[in-house]
């Protein structure tokens, strides 16, 4: 989010209120990256600015964690590089944006996310997959890697800036719930994440057609750019906030405050039941 997904200088900005936001409900926030070659669990400010202004900052998932480290870059972590070094560090509460998934056919890309959420066991609260993904190919995808999937007070899949969409998914009513259900995913030994999906605020959501234009659109400067590779999410994110004269930048911001403030009251939760 701070290197590669919204605009510079908003992105240090929102980084540190997100960081803030947790610390007025309770938590420790542990921001991750790796600087110069070197794991971080736990930014401060100067390095948080620092993330977020360098051109040489690498996306890594967990594959290239070891390319970033051995050969001392900086670098981002994406959802699944994240998850792996947080875990390794016994944190047990993810707030994110949006999962990774699997993108259309005709470009087959899945997500690393997918992988680290189907082996790691973690919370890990977002507002769903990226809107610009194959939604149903991704649920499809959690449902086969055997990732625990809920829906906060929504029983329809939310997709990043819109709010609901019609694939069906298992609802709970409070963070209690979602302890409990992670509790006893530890106490079965099952691998994976409890993904909860958070949906974005009622005045923040994108209407579907709405977002489908701009998405269009953003597809095909895709094409006619060649973007490829990890390059091709932070490149349709930037295209999007061109066409919608940055309203899904402001949707991006304030989903993030929100899935920050649920993974608050889960891990409060979570500390009080055991």
């Amino acid at each position: 989010m701070i290197a590669h997904g919204l605009p510079r200088p908003t992105n240090i900005k929102v980084a540190l209120e997100l960081e803030e936001i947790a610390r007025q409900n309770g938590s420790i926030p542990h921001t991750i990256a790796i600087i110069d070659g070197q794991i971080k669990v736990g930014l401060n400010r100067q390095q948080i600015a620092e993330i977020g202004t360098r051109d040489d900052v690498l996306k890594v998932g967990t594959a290239e964690i070891p390319i970033a480290t051995a050969l001392k870059k900086w670098a981002a972590t994406t959802v699944s590089a994240t998850m792996h070094i947080a875990h390794s560090c016994g944190i047990r509460v993810f707030a994110t944006g949006g999962i990774g998934g699997v993108h259309s056919t005709e470009r087959w890309d899945v997500s690393q996310d997918l992988v680290e959420l189907a082996r790691t066991r973690m919370i890990v609260v977002s507002a769903g997959p990226k809107s610009i993904l194959d939604l149903k190919s991704t649920v499809e995808m959690l449902e086969t890697t055997q990732v625990t999937v809920l829906g906060y007070k929504t029983d329809k899949l939310p997709a990043f800036y819109c709010k609901s969409t019609d694939i069906s998914i298992t609802k709970v009513e409070d963070v209690e719930q979602i302890a409990l259900i992670f509790l006893e995913k530890e106490r079965l030994n099952i691998p994976g994440s409890v993904l909860v999906f958070n949906p974005i605020p009622d005045e923040y959501a994108i209407e579907h057609g709405e977002f489908e234009r701009w998405h269009q659109m953003a597809e095909e400067d895709l094409k006619k750019f060649s973007v490829k590779g990890k390059d091709i999410t932070p490149f349709l994110l930037s295209r999007l906030a061109h066409y919608s004269n940055g309203r899904t930048v402001e949707s991006n911001i304030e989903l993030l405050k929100n899935n920050v403030k649920v993974a608050c009251d889960i891990l409060n939760q979570l500390s009080k039941m055991q």
